[in-house]
């Protein structure tokens, strides 16, 4: 008996060769308390205001062939193989929203334009018109990317809160799902602050069961407002296909990762010297706290700006610059978006008494694999 083994993917960019065939059912609208803009519901006005700033974007590339034949000397001698490497052309297409309409700044995501060397970037406006893209800076670790396109009268998509979010909300997910073209489809925020999935080095996604396919990656979430609150980038699935379980970059960490691409290129992270653990319900009844929301420090690393500030192991982290800490993940997040010089306000409950430390943003020293937890 065959099984499928459920897996998180990356909506990887639709390859034009995988579109061999398509299956279309009767589609059931869900209907619910959606805005009334004549005497019927509809989200038409909203999808009208936003699907010009959603783009799709077209990019190719090569890659080298990897090929144990081609290591041996004596196969290439055979074979008169080049000496140099061999490389193959790979296209790829995804999606992209327009966020700034008079710098002509696209968002989309980091794997949608990795594709390999060479890397040609297309983009196609809702108008049909198609201009080529300057890559801005990627940062994998979040899996954004900022292009640039040199064309005017682009609309662009206003940034929402991402951080007002509720489970709940209603979400509309727009996109270019294998490389049909611009595709709309609803649902509602299933989950916030979802992490460990293993396909990001920082994840804080935002869940959503709008349906959301392979070429959709680098698309636009966005609130019945048509205002943007999340960057489409990964799915949950037996086979790479939508099964209700989507995930979105939240909007303002996307922002946030792209005022640094665009004003250096990169992004630099840096740590405060801790390590931290999520509070349990157990281990906050054993150290007598009344919540079981913070980050619980466990460890300081010596002559860190954590350690200079007196922050101590034990210590528990419930607010960060006066916004609420309720996990590891929240923290993280804080200390991420934090530029190497800021100034963090961190609100911590000591012994039963609350305890304010200002810890400089350092560096980042080591590699965040070799300790997932130490920021």
């Amino acid at each position: 008996m065959k099984t499928s083994r459920v897996s998180v993917r990356r909506l990887a960019p639709a390859l034009w060769a995988s579109v061999a065939c398509l299956a279309f059912g009767a589609a059931i609208p869900a209907f619910a308390t959606i805005p009334i803009f004549s005497d019927v519901p509809t989200l038409a006005p909203v999808v009208e205001k936003v699907v010009p700033g959603v783009v799709n974007i077209a990019v190719s590339g090569s890659v080298e062939v990897q090929n144990p034949l081609f290591s041996d000397p004596f196969f290439r001698q055979f074979l008169r193989v080049p000496d140099q490497p061999l490389r193959r052309k790979v296209q790829a297409a995804g999606s992209g929203v327009i966020v700034d309409a008079a710098h002509g700044y696209v968002m989309t995501n980091n794997h949608v334009v990795a594709v390999g060397q060479d890397e040609v970037i297309e983009v196609t406006l809702k108008d049909k018109r198609h201009f080529r893209a300057k890559l801005i800076g990627r940062d994998p670790e979040t899996d954004i990317a900022v292009l640039k396109i040199d064309a005017d009268h682009l609309t662009e998509v206003p940034f929402g809160d991402s951080d007002k979010l509720r489970v709940g909300d209603y979400a509309l997910a727009i996109g270019n799902p294998f490389g049909l073209g611009q595709t709309v489809t609803s649902g509602i925020i299933s989950a916030l602050g979802r992490t460990g999935l293993g396909i990001e080095g920082y994840e804080d996604f935002i869940q959503t069961d709008a349906p959301i396919n392979p070429g959709n990656s680098g698309g636009a979430l966005v609130d019945l407002r048509g205002q943007l609150i999340g960057i489409n980038t990964a799915i949950l699935g037996p086979s790479g296909g939508n099964i209700g379980i989507g995930f979105a970059v939240p909007a303002n960490i996307a922002k946030e990762i792209m005022d640094d691409l665009v004003k250096n290129g990169d992004v630099s992270r840096g740590q405060i010297g801790i390590r931290m653990q999520d509070l349990t319900p157990d281990v906050a009844q054993s150290l007598n706290l009344e919540t079981s929301d913070g980050a619980l420090i466990v460890q300081v690393t010596a002559g860190s700006s954590a350690a200079m500030a007196g922050v101590q192991p034990g210590d528990l982290i419930v607010a960060a610059n006066n916004n609420p800490v309720h996990s590891v993940a929240d923290m993280r997040r804080r200390i991420d978006v934090a530029h190497v010089g800021d100034i963090m306000s961190l609100s911590i409950i000591r012994d039963g008494q609350p305890v304010t430390a200002k810890v400089a943003v350092e560096t980042l020293r080591s590699a965040r694999r070799a300790a997932p937890q130490q920021e």
